[in-house]
């Protein structure tokens, strides 16, 4: 048994995929940790406390922080992981779904934050690691709404790092690439498709499911998480995975030009 103590830790959406595993891994290394699901799991297992919150909605979150704290004392770290996805043109879904997307992705994250900070505040200490992804960096074609709730995140993150310093508190991203998680089938599908994108919509759904297929494994984004969450002097953003880290370093060194012929040879699109 790991007899380390390195505080409470809150991961949303850790019924499956990237939150399991990041809950899993800081528990391992010494976190007592929280994972939170929109429907009823296990109360314990793997050494992680499960607990029903629905990111959506205040009064849900508000009852998971006060259930927390109310048995703690504090909250140490927040993983913000909680998310959905959604694959299709631009154009193809409604005003309604896009807000329903931007709850979850962007105002899931900032109820989060926003319940957990007065605790973290007192104690003049806490973490926020938020899950971006390289789609928050770099253009991502029949995922256009998907990746701006994510380049939200990104200019969020960054500027409340600034302003949280002061009180001993860092918020930082972690950005994965593909990642072999049910991510590819539990994605929200337009609500008014169209025709003219029938073809470019399959082709990027076929693109990716294969690199899905190899993809990284959760475990290499919870390891990521567990590196935001203890460094004495983290970093704004952690790369997860190899390839993570080769679009991040493309995306700041190779020329615009390049990229985008390289973005759209990627994406199947003509060059």
């Amino acid at each position: 048994m790991n007899t380390t103590n390195l505080g409470v830790a809150i991961v949303t959406g850790a019924s499956s995929g990237i939150g399991r595993a990041a809950a899993k891994t800081l528990s391992s290394a010494g976190f007592r940790v929280f994972g939170t699901s929109r429907r009823a799991a296990p109360e314990k297992s793997d050494g992680i406390t499960m607990l029903t919150c629905d990111v959506t909605d205040d009064a849900s979150v508000s009852k998971l922080v006060e259930e927390v704290l109310a048995e703690t004392g504090r909250i140490d770290l927040l993983v913000n992981n909680a998310g959905i996805g959604l694959l299709g043109g631009a154009e193809e879904s409604s005003t309604a779904q896009a807000q329903a997307l931007f709850d979850v992705n962007v105002f899931g994250v900032l109820r989060m934050t926003g319940a957990v900070l007065p605790a973290m505040r007192r104690q003049r200490k806490g973490r926020i690691v938020n899950l971006s992804s390289v789609l928050g960096l770099i253009p991502a074609p029949y995922f256009a709404l998907y990746a701006s709730t994510k380049h939200a995140l990104e200019g969020y993150s960054e500027s409340l790092d600034h302003e949280l310093r002061a009180f001993g508190i860092r918020v930082v991203l972690v950005e994965p690439a593909y990642t072999r998680t049910s991510f590819e089938e539990n994605l929200a599908r337009p609500d008014q498709l169209l025709d003219v994108y029938d073809s470019a919509r399959a082709g990027m759904d076929a693109i990716l499911r294969k690199a899905m297929e190899t993809g990284d494994a959760p475990e290499v984004v919870g390891k990521t998480i567990l590196e935001a969450a203890t460094a004495s002097a983290p970093r704004r953003r952690y790369a997860a995975g190899r390839m993570a880290r080769q679009v991040s370093f493309l995306r700041r060194f190779v020329p615009e030009s390049a990229f985008d012929k390289s973005l759209r040879k990627q994406n199947g699109l003509p060059v």
